[in-house]
C-alpha cells in the first residue's frame, strides 16, 4: 500500500541523531552507512515492534533544495512496486528530521561478497537484480547508482535494490556531470550522460564480481583481472553476456536491463549445468 509523502516541516533546524537515542517512536540502534547527503540507521519501531531502516539527511546539509530531492526520491520509489525494489513504508518529518522509513535488511550485497558465494546463489542474485532494474526501466526510470551497497539482502536471499535518490525519469532532460559512485558507473555516465545502458554497465560490473571474485577496472579491456576464475565458473554464453554489458561504447551494450535479463534467462540451464559439472570434476 502506498504511503503519502508528508511535507510539513518545523521551523527550527534538526539536531544530530545519536545511536541509543529516540526519534519519535523510533529507537536508534546503530548506524548502517553514510552517504554523500544522508545517514542510514537501524532502528526499532517501538509502536509496531519491528525493525526498520531510517534514512535521514545530514543536518549540516539540510536545505530546501536537499529536502525537495528527498521528497522526490520518496515519491519516485513509492511508485515502483516490485519484489526486487526496496519499498518505502513512510516519508515524514519526525522531530524536525525528514525521515524515509524502509524495511530492515539482513545485510548488503557488499557485506555478502566478503565471503565465498556459490554459483547458484550468484546467478540468482544477478537475475533478481535484473528483474528489479528491468521493471524500473519499463517505468521510465534509470537508477544511476547501482552498486553492492545499494543491493539489500533479506530472508531466503531475496534482494531489493535501494536508494533511488539520484534516479532520473528518462522522459525528462538529464543533466549534470558524473552523478553516481566512482568505480561503479559507466564511462558516459561519468561525463553526465546516463541512460538505461549505463545501469546495464553497472550490473555488468556486479556480475563480473559475482562470478570472478574481482572488480573490473578501467579501461575494461579483456582479459581483465579474475578472467581465469570467471572462465572456470561461468559458461561461455554467460561470459559473453557479461562482456557485452561492459562494452565501453553504450550503443553496443544491451539497450536496457530487460534485454539483458532475457539473455541471462536463456543461458540459465547451460550455465548451471556447466557450474555443477565443473564442481564434480575439479
Amino acid at each position: 500500500m502506498s504511503m503519502p509523502v508528508k511535507s510539513k516541516q518545523a521551523t527550527t533546524g534538526p539536531t544530530a541523531v545519536r545511536v541509543g537515542s529516540r526519534l519519535g517512536k523510533y529507537r536508534i540502534e546503530r548506524r548502517l552507512g553514510v552517504g554523500g547527503f544522508a545517514t542510514v540507521y537501524a532502528a526499532f519501531d517501538t509502536l509496531l515492534g519491528i525493525k526498520v531502516a531510517l534514512k535521514i539527511p545530514s543536518p549540516e546539509l539540510v536545505s530546501p533544495t536537499l529536502l525537495d530531492e528527498f521528497r522526490r526520491e520518496a515519491r519516485l520509489t513509492i511508485q515502483l512496486d516490485h519484489p526486487n525494489i526496496l519499498p518505502i513504508r513512510d516519508a515524514t518529518f519526525v522531530e524536525n528530521h525528514f525521515v524515509i522509513i524502509t524495511p530492515m535488511a539482513e545485510r548488503t550485497l557488499s557485506d555478502r561478497l566478503q565471503n565465498r558465494m556459490g554459483f547458484d546463489l550468484a546467478f540468482d542474485i544477478l537475475t533478481q537484480l535484473l528483474q528489479g532494474v528491468a521493471y524500473a526501466h519499463e517505468q521510465g526510470v534509470i537508477h544511476c547508482d547501482i552498486k553492492p551497497e545499494n543491493v539489500l539482502m533479506f530472508d531466503d536471499n531475496q534482494i531489493k535494490l535501494a536508494d533511488f535518490g539520484i534516479a532520473k525519469a528518462t522522459q525528462k532532460t538529464i543533466s549534470g556531470s558524473g552523478t553516481g559512485t566512482v568505480g561503479y558507473m559507466a564511462p558516459e555516465q561519468a561525463m553526465g550522460k546516463p541512460s538505461a545502458r549505463s545501469d546495464v554497465f553497472s550490473i555488468g560490473l556486479i556480475a563480473y564480481r559475482l562470478f570472478s571474485g574481482k572488480w573490473p577496472e578501467y579501461p575494461f579491456e579483456w582479459p581483465m583481472a579474475g578472467n581465469a576464475a570467471l572462465r572456470r565458473r561461468a559458461h561461455g554464453d554467460l561470459i559473453a553476456i557479461i562482456r557485452k554489458s561492459l562494452l565501453v561504447t553504450p550503443r553496443k551494450r544491451y539497450r536496457d536491463a530487460g534485454q539483458m535479463l532475457a539473455a541471462v534467462k536463456q543461458t540459465r540451464l547451460k550455465a548451471i549445468r556447466y557450474s555443477r559439472r565443473h564442481r564434480t570434476t575439479s
